[in-house]
């Protein structure tokens, strides 16, 4: 009878009840766990060939930005006449650019007699006629450093002002040789500034190359003697020896250059075997002073000429080689190794002055 009065536990509603668990699914056996997508391959180097051709199209686009390709760029788009005001504004391009006197007048001569004898069609023809003068002036002094057979080490004294781009260009040249296969070894006689010293070290660690240095303000003849005779101790192919940037008008510091090659002689009676004086290309009619009193003081056999872009007028080549017939090694456009290239007349010139000038 108790039952009756018992209490029902209460009625969960309906919509306050638990949902059921979800059931766990086995994935069939075909199905597989999705993974992170594999990152993209890293894009493949450009060939080697591929990869000059670039090379060589930026090396010529930085050539034309001097202002002898800029200047004959803006007279050859204009589409001119064939008459002496063509021939004068030639000339003015010429003369502005550094070419210099000499090489200027002779090249405008030329080109009046030829355009008096009728024998350009038109303004292409005259182009084709002023590269084929340029070139000509080049041509001579285009030679490449060669290092002949069985001279061991052959030695290579670079000379030049300061800010010019000695110590680079060294750097530049190691490089180059040592891709070939050469031993080289290079000497830090810069020793009247310290950073001259730390960045020839710095490429002598970059490369695995061998660098003799002593300390601060050291006897450059000394730091050089001593790279001599290590070099030969290694049977090394190449000794180039940096020297410190001197001012062609201070004969105590030419001077100097006398004495290094005096005592580089007691060793090898054949040292220096090039003497390789850097020019900077943006310094203008002032470089054909700094080749002649070098030359004078330190016996220079080779050219190197050096910031040719930019706000380089690019002239100053020409009148080099006009003037003094010295061998043009090398020609530099920027601070990467593949921007000093071996001098080439006529891809400088087609650089300089493009026969696409008169196109259209």
């Amino acid at each position: 009878m108790l039952k009756f009065w018992k209490k029902k536990p209460a009625e969960t509603p309906p919509d306050a009840a638990a949902e059921p668990a979800p059931a766990m699914v086995d994935l069939p056996a075909q199905v597989t766990p999705l993974e992170a997508p594999e990152p993209e391959p890293a894009p493949e180097p450009a060939p080697p060939v591929a990869a000059a051709a670039a090379d060589e199209a930026a090396w010529s686009e930085r050539l034309r930005t001097t202002a002898f390709a800029r200047g004959f760029a803006t007279l050859f788009t204009r589409h001119p006449a064939l008459d002496e005001a063509l021939v004068d504004d030639i000339e003015t391009c010429l003369l502005t650019a550094d070419v210099g006197v000499a090489a200027s007048t002779t090249i405008a001569e030329d080109l009046r007699r030829r355009i008096a004898r009728r024998e350009f069609a038109d303004a292409r023809a005259l182009l084709h006629a002023l590269r084929a003068d340029l070139a000509k002036l080049l041509e001579p002094v285009a030679e490449p450093l060669l290092i002949p057979e069985g001279v061991r080490p052959f030695v290579v004294l670079v000379v030049g002002v300061n800010g010019v781009g000695k110590t680079t260009t060294i750097g530049k040249m190691a490089r180059r040789y040592q891709q070939q296969g050469r031993e080289v070894v290079l000497a830090a006689g810069d020793t009247f500034r310290a950073a001259a010293v730390e960045q020839l070290r710095s490429w002598g660690e970059r490369h695995q190359l061998q660098v003799v240095h002593q300390g601060a303000n050291a006897d450059s003849a000394s730091v050089i003697f001593d790279a001599l005779q290590s070099a030969r101790a290694r049977d090394a192919d190449l000794l180039i020896a940096d020297t410190a940037g001197r001012l062609h008008t201070q004969s105590g510091l030419m001077d100097e250059l006398g004495k290094i090659r005096r005592v580089l002689k007691k060793i090898d009676p054949e040292a220096p075997h090039e003497v390789l004086l850097v020019i900077d290309g943006t310094t203008g009619q002032n470089a054909v002073n700094q080749v002649r009193q070098f030359r004078e003081a330190a016996g220079v056999t080779g050219l190197a000429v050096t910031k040719l872009d930019g706000t380089a007028k690019g002239g100053v080549v020409f009148a080099l080689a006009r003037e003094f017939g010295l061998p043009i090694r090398y020609v530099g456009l920027g601070e990467k190794v593949q921007d000093l290239r071996v001098f080439d007349v006529q891809a400088f010139v087609d650089a300089l002055l493009p026969e696409s000038l008169v196109d259209g």
